[in-house]
């Protein structure tokens, strides 16, 4: 174990981010990448999908026109309106299934790939859903994200400013508030009125 060096009274062996990072919880502050700050955290920022949804939007963008892999994960984000951004290590592979079934053929245009629909792959796009990835962000209440969010990025601005100016007690009694509004927030969990 590396050593953080001693960061004054309170500490206890451990650097100062993951003294702040612990006081979050197990999704940590918003510039850990939890799942309501844009990070990657369970249900990110980027969206869950199930993988025959990747093959369903290839195959219904495809029917528009002819188009690259970074375009189409572009394209898959503007059209879900942001629920949903594949990311690359599910859309590439998933062409090059496409491709080795024949639903799809691609050519070299420039050192990237230019992907278009076989007649056998514009039959199955026919076959399944116009616009699957609209079923991703379905139910989703952007309008309470926000507000979450913005709480989030408060709280955690008015954290960073104590860490920043404060002293070692003040951050001590920040980092004890963090840890009680945790637990605060899981007791709703468990209040049954």
């Amino acid at each position: 174990m590396r050593s953080q060096g001693h960061c004054g009274p309170g500490h206890h062996g451990r650097g100062a981010f993951e003294e702040r990072r612990a006081a979050f919880g197990p999704f940590g502050p918003p510039w850990a990448g939890g799942p309501f700050w844009g990070g990657r955290g369970p249900g990110g920022p980027r969206g869950r999908a199930r993988r025959g949804d990747v093959r369903a939007s290839i195959l219904a963008l495809l029917k528009d026109r002819p188009m690259h892999g970074y375009e189409m994960i572009q394209e898959i984000g503007e059209r879900s309106g942001g629920a949903w951004k594949p990311s690359p290590g599910s859309v590439y592979p998933t062409l090059q299934l496409l491709e080795d079934e024949g639903l799809i053929s691609s050519e070299s245009e420039g050192g990237k790939k230019l992907f278009t629909l076989t007649d056998s792959g514009r039959a199955e796009a026919d076959a399944g859903p116009r616009a699957p990835w609209e079923e991703v962000g379905r139910g989703i209440d952007w309008d309470t994200v926000n507000e979450i969010r913005q709480a989030g990025f408060g709280l955690f601005e008015a954290f960073g400013q104590v860490w920043k100016t404060g002293t070692p007690e003040q951050r001590d009694k920040a980092v004890a508030v963090i840890n009680e509004a945790r637990k605060k927030l899981y007791l709703i969990l468990a209040d049954e009125h």
